[in-house]
């Protein structure tokens, strides 16, 4: 996430960097009328986003032990223990470019997969990891670097209120979360696409227009915290968590710092650094020695440290990048839209794909951009996030599916243009081949998950279904096949290592709860409970806080003291039982067994801060026992 050197910032170090800011953008307009910047040449490159995962397929919070264990500068932190970047050398854009880009990529998740194993980890590619829990995302599992807890106090400053996320997919989800950790379920695959000062302009726009049949493509993201939501959920994820305008501010349509853009660039890159600057706030600040335009005379190359650093904290979707290369400044597009995984493969594959298209497009005498309003481009990106392959996509006047577009139209022109380029025949084959099959077959990562999760339907508890998901998609990955060929993940019985789905209240309570209202009648509840064969019914207020719990005893009671006349007007606050015992969803097993014994309960409310998040029942221990019988029995014939 960009330099990692930074202080806490007063309003003082905030208005100095302020002027740094102004300071660079001045210097970079003079820079950009001169010949310093590198030309003649077009390098691409790439960014690995990776998660660590333990023996049972959870985040695994060992990132600075790998880094230590790795010992290699391409390595480097992200914003959680258990998330891990990879920096690609770059690579001039033709002949076996994509070839080293792959092998390169193979390479250095082998050192970060090696590395993890020592601390009892793994890698797994993935745009988001379906065992992902929401007490993963504590401040306990930041990374511990000054940069990311600044970032987090001072966005939270902004915003002033919790984060608050509600994404509506095959399913909906809506929680708040009080730190910016819900950015770390994200995880992605960043391409670089180098273009010098005069085509910058056309080459953005050429992004901007090709990101939606891209991305359409290549989702890998459908679930997030257990929730099957988007085809590439990161896109409404990342918008919603870093999301720092208060409500007055979303109100008068302010932008957030995470979007796809205004408009088409009409003439420079300057535009984009500027409307950064006039629209979002210093988020973090870091002193600056450099004089950009004393650099500039005595015939140097500023760092533009200032400028570098406030643009990695606005996160335009494509995103305008400064470099040095050498005695050379350069500019390039950083595109931001895929995913991390399935496979390493896939992920060239995807990369190839975005390459071809824009070194193709350019070469056109009127670009794409001008045959379709920017509206259009924007609606490509969110329908294609929404939907995937099905969604629907314009282009030069026509709808139609992004499956047709890209089979008929896009792919075709990606091969011309690494043509073009002189990319390796061979290669493009390679590349494109496995695009043009997973297209065919409509198998992109997220509707592999999909599927294998409809096969698997309601087998065994979300947990252990989430957990088979993560575990054939690591298999998956090791061998190297792209995701088009991959078998459907299927629950064949429970697996070798079911006892980890097995070891936290959270992990097998019951979600799907019935509940109902203090000033409810008796007769609601009781009718629940006898239409859903249910011996308790949990009691919550509006604000779905836990405030009682009523059960089949009660009832009997009720019904064998008085006549039914008196109870027909009677509430469920009058009979229930008030703050019953709770935990929390992390609370051991054995200790949830302990305690519903030595208490004599036979129902548990699962509850998280104030909120009710599920309930655990004798006949949930029934089961999680009969397993343990099960698998004792089964481990002393062997």
């Amino acid at each position: 996430m960009g330099e990692q050197n930074i202080s806490t910032s007063d309003d003082d170090q905030l208005r100095n960097f302020m002027k740094k800011l102004l300071d660079d953008v001045v210097a970079l307009e003079r820079l950009l009328e001169t010949d310093r910047f590198e030309t003649g040449v077009r390098r691409v490159g790439a960014e690995q986003e990776m998660f660590l995962v333990d023996r049972s397929l959870r985040p695994a919070s060992v990132v600075m032990e790998v880094l230590e264990r790795a010992q290699d500068p391409r390595l480097t932190t992200e914003l959680a223990r258990f998330n891990l970047e990879a920096n690609l050398s770059p690579q001039v854009f033709n002949a076996a470019c994509l070839r080293r880009m792959e092998d390169e990529l193979n390479e250095v998740v082998g050192v970060a997969r090696d590395a993890a194993r020592h601390c009892g980890a793994d890698i797994l590619l993935t745009g988001i990891l379906p065992t992902l829990r929401k007490a993963d995302l504590g401040l306990d599992n930041m990374t511990p670097k000054p940069r990311y807890l600044e970032l987090n106090r001072t966005l939270r400053r902004l915003r002033g209120d919790d984060f608050h996320v509600l994404i509506r997919g095959i399913e909906e989800l809506e929680t708040t979360h009080d730190n910016v950790m819900l950015e770390s379920c994200n995880t992605s695959f960043q391409v670089h696409f180098q273009v010098s000062p005069r085509e910058f302009a056309k080459f953005y726009n050429l992004a901007q227009a090709v990101t939606g049949p891209l991305l359409a493509a290549a989702v890998n993201s459908p679930v997030l915290l257990k929730h099957r939501l988007w085809h590439e959920t990161r896109i409404a994820l990342f918008e919603r968590s870093v999301d720092t305008r208060s409500q007055i501010r979303v109100d008068r349509a302010a932008r957030p710092r995470v979007h796809f853009g205004d408009g088409w660039i009409q003439q420079s890159v300057l535009e984009i650094f500027r409307e950064d600057i006039a629209r979002f706030r210093i988020l973090i600040a870091n002193a600056i020695d450099e004089d950009p335009m004393q650099v500039i005379e005595r015939g140097g190359i500023p760092q533009f440290g200032a400028l570098r650093l406030h643009n990695g904290t606005v996160y335009r979707w494509n995103r305008a990048c400064y470099g040095l290369s050498g005695d050379k400044a350069h500019l390039r597009i950083e595109n931001r839209v895929l995913p991390s995984g399935p496979t390493v493969l896939d992920e060239v594959a995807n990369a190839a794909f975005f390459f071809g298209m824009m070194a193709a497009l350019a070469e056109d005498e009127r670009p794409v951009f001008k045959d379709m309003s920017f509206e259009e481009a924007k609606n490509n990106f969110f329908n294609a996030a929404r939907d995937g392959l099905k969604a629907q996509q314009s282009w030069k006047g026509r709808t139609m599916s992004a499956q047709e577009l890209i089979l008929n139209e896009l792919l075709p022109t990606a091969r011309w243009g690494l043509q073009h380029v002189k990319v390796d025949g061979s290669d493009i084959d390679r590349y494109l081949g496995t695009i043009e099959e997973r297209v065919r077959k409509g198998t992109t990562g997220a509707q592999w998950m999909l599927n294998s999760l409809h096969a698997m339907g309601e087998q065994g508890t979300s947990d252990v279904r989430y957990r088979t998901l993560s575990s054939a998609m690591l298999t998956n990955q090791k061998s190297g096949a792209p995701v088009h060929t991959w078998e459907t993940a299927r629950l064949e019985g429970e697996p070798k290592t079911w006892r980890d789905s097995y070891q936290t209240a959270g992990q097998f309570m019951s979600t799907d709860i019935f509940t109902v209202q203090p000033s409810d009648i008796i007769d609601l509840a009781a009718n629940i409970m006898d239409w859903k064969k249910i011996r308790h019914i949990l009691v919550e207020d509006e604000e779905g806080r836990l405030v009682g719990l009523l059960s089949h005893r009660a009832l009997i009671r009720m019904v064998a003291r008085g006549a039914r006349g008196a109870q027909d007007n009677a509430t469920v606050a009058q009979l229930m039982v008030k703050n019953p015992l709770t935990i929390g969803p992390e609370m051991p097993t054995l200790e949830v067994m302990k305690l519903m014994r030595e208490r004599g309960i036979s129902c548990l409310p699962v509850v998280e801060g104030d909120k009710l998040v599920g309930v655990i029942t004798e006949r949930d221990l029934i089961d999680v026992s009969a397993k343990l019988l099960e698998s004792y029995l089964r481990d002393a014939q062997q």
